[in-house]
Order: C-alpha cells, then sequence, then structure tokens
C-alpha cells in the first residue's frame, strides 16, 4: 500500500527526549530525536526470571527495576552519543501498570530532571504504544508515511483491549474495551491451559503454525451493538475442550488447538476494528501493544485491501522507552510539563 502523504510535511520543532519504561518487567530507557528517530534504546528484560511464576511476580520485578533502571539509563546515553545537557526534556511512563514497578522508573526519572533541570513529563503507557507507529514512519524524499488523521487504533497487549480513535495528536475518544480478559491475558491463559508455559503470545503462536485453525469452532464473542470484546467465553471454550479429551484419554492436539484459539482472536480483533473504522470513518488503521508482534494477527491486517494499516516493526510492538520518548516529544512540543511532585497512576486510563 502507498502511505506517501505529501500534503503532510512535518513542521515541529526539533527535540531531544531521554525516555523511561518500567511499567511491568521490562526496564528500558531510550533517546529519541523530534519524536520518529531513534538515537538509542536498550532493554532489561525479565521474561526467563518470570517464567518460572507462569506470569509477572510484582515485588519480584519492582526489585529487578531498581537493579537495572540506571546501568539501563548510562547505557542508552552513551549509545546516543549524547549528555543530558543534550536533551531537551525527560518522559518516563507514570502509568498504568504495576504500582511497584512504576515508582522505579518515575524517580529515576524526577532525579534526572531535577539534576539536569530538565522539564519533566510524566506519559500514559498505553499512549506510548500509539506512538510506536510514529517511529517507524519516514519522512524523506519519497514521502511523508506517519500515520493520518482520523486514525482507528487498536491497542491489544496483555492487560489491555481497546479501540481507540484518534483524531488528532494527543486527542483521543474511547470506543470500547475488554469487559473481561485482555487478548494477551487469554493468549497466556491458554497457553496454560494445554501445556505451553509462559509468555503465551509466542508459544501459542510458534505451535499454531502446525496446526489447523478449522480443527475446534471455538466461538467468537461479537458483542454486537457495542465495541467492547470479550475473550472470557473463548478461553472457557478452550477449557471445556481440554478437559473432555482428557477425560476421554486423547492425547491433546496442542498444535490444532493452539492455532482454532489464536484463529478466533485475530478473527474477533480484525472484524471489530474494520467495522469500526467505517463507522468513524477513519483514513487509517494503526494496530499497537506487545500482541500486535503475533504474525496471523499481522497478516489479518496487512492482507486486507480496504484500509491502509500500521503495525510497528516486532521491536517496537512489546514494551520499550522509544514509544515512551515518541509520546513524551508530542507532549513536549504542545506545552506539556510535569512537577516534580507527581504520583504514579497504576490505573491510568487513555481518555
Amino acid at each position: 500500500m502507498n502511505f506517501d502523504h505529501q500534503e503532510e510535511k512535518k513542521t515541529n520543532p526539533p527535540a531531544r527526549i531521554l525516555g523511561i519504561e518500567s511499567s511491568c518487567d521490562e526496564t528500558a530507557a531510550a533517546v529519541v530525536e523530534d519524536g520518529c528517530v531513534s538515537l538509542a534504546g536498550v532493554v532489561a528484560s525479565q521474561v526467563k526470571l518470570h517464567a518460572k511464576y507462569g506470569g509477572v511476580f510484582p515485588e519480584v520485578a519492582s526489585r529487578e527495576h531498581v537493579r537495572a533502571i540506571y546501568a539501563v539509563i548510562d547505557q542508552a546515553m552513551r549509545e546516543s552519543h549524547l549528555s543530558l545537557g543534550d536533551l531537551d526534556a525527560v518522559a518516563v511512563t507514570r502509568g498504568p501498570g504495576l504500582a511497584g514497578s512504576l515508582v522505579v522508573g518515575v524517580n529515576a526519572a524526577k532525579a534526572i530532571a531535577l539534576s539536569a533541570n530538565l522539564p519533566l513529563i510524566g506519559v500514559n503507557h498505553l499512549e506510548g504504544h500509539l506512538y510506536s507507529a510514529w517511529l517507524s514512519a519516514t519522512n524523506g524524499e519519497e514521502g511523508d508515511t506517519s500515520p493520518r488523521f482520523p486514525l482507528l487504533a487498536l491497542l491489544v497487549s496483555g492487560g489491555h483491549t481497546e479501540l481507540i480513535l484518534m483524531t488528532e495528536h494527543l486527542q483521543y475518544q474511547r470506543l470500547g474495551a475488554t469487559l473481561d480478559d485482555a487478548a494477551g491475558e487469554a493468549f497466556d491463559k491458554v497457553a496454560r491451559l494445554i501445556g505451553l508455559g509462559y509468555p503465551g503470545g509466542p508459544l501459542i503462536q510458534k505451535a499454531a503454525l502446525n496446526g489447523s485453525p478449522k480443527a475446534f469452532d471455538f466461538p467468537r464473542a461479537r458483542l454486537e451493538g457495542t465495541w467492547n470484546f470479550s475473550f472470557s467465553g473463548l478461553k472457557t471454550a478452550v477449557l471445556r475442550t481440554v478437559r473432555k479429551l482428557e477425560e476421554e484419554g486423547t492425547p491433546l492436539p496442542v498444535e490444532d488447538l493452539a492455532a482454532s484459539f489464536q484463529a478466533a482472536v485475530v478473527d474477533v480483533l480484525q472484524t471489530k476494528t474494520i467495522l469500526a473504522a467505517r463507522a468513524f470513518k477513519a483514513k487509517e488503521i494503526l494496530v499497537a501493544g506487545g500482541v500486535s508482534a503475533n504474525q496471523a494477527l499481522r497478516n489479518a491486517f496487512l492482507e486486507q485491501t480496504e484500509f491502509p494499516v500500521h503495525i510497528p516493526p516486532l521491536k517496537m510492538c512489546t514494551d520499550n522507552a522509544e514509544m515512551i520518548a515518541a509520546a513524551g516529544y508530542y507532549r513536549f512540543i504542545n506545552g506539556h510539563r510535569d512537577a516534580l511532585d507527581f504520583d504514579v497512576l497504576p490505573t491510568w486510563s487513555i481518555s
């Protein structure tokens, strides 16, 4: 598809933002220029540490953030070849997320902002995922490929599944969200049910490659008349199927279960997003968040021809600090500043 937006040349002022992310189990720091050019990005992952728990253990995550935060920031600054004096602001994830994890990143950001006399900007983690799309855009001789408004965004991750209408930078209308399990949470739970382990998303995707998406007719919760999602019934259907097979003494067809479950999730996510884009006359679609790394979901959106679609590169789908710095840039140029006494917001909504 051609995303050549010649009419939308960038006129925003230049700025270099240090971004810090610690909302869950990734300690990350990055330096981003002008909201779209990553000069450095460093992530210290805790995935292997939490795998034995089958999910993120909050107290452990907080301690690991404390151990990693300043080393990660120092490495990002060194890789960017900049000093703190070359920066224009510090952006940090304020929420939503695990309270103990958020506090570590926020306090580090406050210390840096105070010591270097830099503006401090608290960023919504979900907003950061949306702005990961601008990091993968270009604005050169071949034209501007950044997303155009109005934009229909599907934000899909371990803790969130939301449809958001962006009418302009930093302007959001939350159309709907999950009523129970988020899509990523459903992937994790189903992966445990069928014996794959944690994290569920990559493991189910791998297993599904050799399975049939039509092996099991799992339900799709359409929730007609709303823009909300529900994956609890799908998860329960998988559980009942697994129990029935076990009672019959039949070996679990793990690959078929994974493929059929994945197909049901992708079907609902894509169908509902397309319908919302039509209803709200969106020009384009954006898919972001950790689950946007799922190849079946990416293929479903990229293969349709009705709407141009923006999906960040795989490294930008999961939690990272580039996206926080990118969102922070747009808040910075719009005059947003936070005082040093602001607190974290573990349940912060994007709208």
